[in-house]
């Protein structure tokens, strides 16, 4: 992909994906959900850091990002949290599995 189509659309900039980590202040400034609650979400298991070591700062990678702004969109829509949770659990696994059947199966245009 060129550098045009890249700044067009990031998310197709898997290298920009892979090295995507950010502190959890960081994730709550853009995001707009307080640190608290996410500290919160990841105890309860909705979503996980990448902790380098006890006492370090929490780092959330692109994948957990996109999973705090859903279950801040279906909170807002009036789903319970746990209920967003377990719709956004359900919304990832499917898309991962159509991800899954694409990278076996590999389209004749290549």
């Amino acid at each position: 992909m060129d550098e045009k189509h890249k700044k067009e659309n990031p998310l197709m900039d898997f290298d920009l994906l892979k090295k995507l980590v950010v502190s959890i202040g960081d994730v709550s400034e853009i995001t707009g959900v307080p640190t608290r609650k996410i500290r919160y979400w990841e105890e309860k298991g909705i979503i996980k850091s990448e902790k380098e070591g006890e006492g370090t700062t929490r780092r959330y990678n692109y994948l957990n990002i996109k999973k705090i702004l859903l279950v801040q969109e279906l909170i807002e829509e009036g789903f319970t949290l746990d209920a967003a949770a377990k719709k956004v659990e359900k919304r990832m696994e499917n898309i991962s599995e159509v991800f899954r059947k694409l990278a076996d199966n590999p389209t004749s245009d290549e």
